[in-house]
């Protein structure tokens, strides 16, 4: 199937590694031009090479999404440089570890600060750009905004916040014919979710533990079928799919653990 993103300017925040690079590089096989910002420069560069190397298209942008004014900067040099803009995908974040117990007020604000402020701020500066288009927003969640998980109310709080602005974005954008939708991953494994297991005392049992509880296969999702699941929605072939939360994780938020 022809998604038709051949030449479209995407837009990848956190795009250089894990699910946003999964990401990139899948637009980059459709014949897309993905924008893919982060603050890794040299995975950026590297990832940069790789694609033009394969005769594929791809830009890196170094910015600090959280910094005053870098988020403006990065969608102005996009319009320099591309002349348009086709999607945004919001994706960078990180779970880290605010919880409750363990957190305080003021981790907490810069928590929320640091994980749905991007969204919002990227997703203003595009939309000027996105009406022309009439292009699409796809907002990256994750599991944790349904299921909770335990000490980590700031990236909770953040992605559920990140799942209201989905529908209130697919309402407030109705006129101009722009669709925003969000994928909620479960259980992927990247980089950060390797270090993660890394720090058990046995990530190989811990990861059995996890994947046991997953019914689909007993196994985790992997980046690239987060990345295909991005690519459908973004494209016109899922041209009538607005305020959704697709959820590709093998059942493992909806379907009965007994069935593990």
């Amino acid at each position: 199937m022809d998604l038709n993103l051949q030449d479209k300017v995407i837009i990848v925040t956190g795009g250089t590694r894990g699910i946003g690079g999964a990401i990139s590089r899948s637009l980059s096989l459709e014949g897309a031009i993905p924008v893919f910002v982060g603050r890794n420069k040299e995975g950026g560069e590297v990832l940069e090479r790789e694609l033009n190397s394969k005769n594929q298209k791809g830009i890196y942008i170094e910015g600090d999404l959280n910094k005053e004014g870098e988020c403006r900067g990065i969608v102005e040099e996009v319009i320099n440089k591309l002349g348009k803009i086709d999607a945004l995908v919001n994706n960078a974040g990180v779970n880290d570890n605010v919880g409750l117990e363990s957190g305080t007020p003021e981790e907490f604000k810069i928590s929320l600060f640091n994980n749905v402020n991007h969204y919002y701020e990227m997703t203003h500066y595009c939309l000027p750009f996105l009406k022309t288009t009439k292009g699409n927003i796809l907002n990256i969640s994750s599991k944790v905004a349904l299921s909770g998980q335990g000490g980590t109310s700031g990236y909770a709080a953040a992605k559920g916040a990140q799942l209201a602005l989905t529908r209130e974005w697919a309402a407030e954008l109705l006129s101009y014919g722009i669709r925003v939708n969000a994928i909620l991953p479960a259980e992927v494994m990247t980089p950060l979710y390797k270090s993660w297991l890394d720090s058990f005392e046995d990530p190989a049992e811990k990861r059995k533990k996890i994947e046991t509880k997953i019914p689909l296969g007993n196994r985790m999702t992997t980046d690239m079928e987060i990345a295909a699941t991005a690519l459908f929605i973004i494209s016109s072939r899922s041209s009538h799919t607005t305020g959704q939360f697709i959820i590709p994780d093998g059942g493992y938020i909806h379907l009965d653990r007994s069935l593990t």
